[in-house]
């Protein structure tokens, strides 16, 4: 009786680990953190992203050899402009929660310095703004030519 009492005890006093535990896991940083925050770092250098530049596309497009995971079609738009798109969805509406979230994921991942830039965004799209370095993302919805939604996130080097 004495030995079930004192396992008890320890599960009961294990569960505030196991809960932060899982919280922790639920908080994770989403599995293109690291390399977006590349991404915004190699936008601040002089070559800005000559070193994930690859073949040429349509236009003034490139594509790049930096992809960020579960997201398609990135690609290099002139010297300071990076885009990718999230993964399709049906609904304009989907698209919007999509992107509230990828929002959120966002600011987490790279840090206290980025903010909203109330000034700039508007109900379709949201820029972030990092304070110390004039970089921004704009996350955007789009419908592509085939009907779906997506979520557009593009990091560029502000002039202003």
């Amino acid at each position: 009786m004495t030995k079930n009492l004192m396992t008890l005890a320890v599960a009961l006093a294990s569960l505030p680990a196991i809960a932060a535990a899982q919280d922790a896991r639920s908080q994770a940083p989403p599995p293109y953190c690291f390399d977006l925050s590349r991404v915004v770092d190699l936008a601040m250098t002089k070559e800005r992203f000559a070193s994930i530049a690859g073949r040429p596309r349509q236009g003034s497009f490139q594509n790049t050899s930096l992809v960020l995971a579960g997201w398609k079609d990135c690609s290099l738009y002139g010297a300071a402009t990076y885009t990718c798109d999230s993964p399709e969805m049906d609904t304009a509406e989907e698209a919007e929660k999509v992107r509230a979230a990828i929002l959120d994921q966002v600011k987490a991942c790279l840090g206290a310095g980025w903010a909203e830039a109330a000034e700039r965004s508007s109900p379709s799209y949201v820029v972030l703004h990092d304070a110390a370095r004039p970089v921004a993302i704009t996350l955007s919805t789009d419908q592509p030519d085939n009907k779906k939604h997506v979520v557009r996130l593009i990091v560029f080097v502000r002039r202003n």
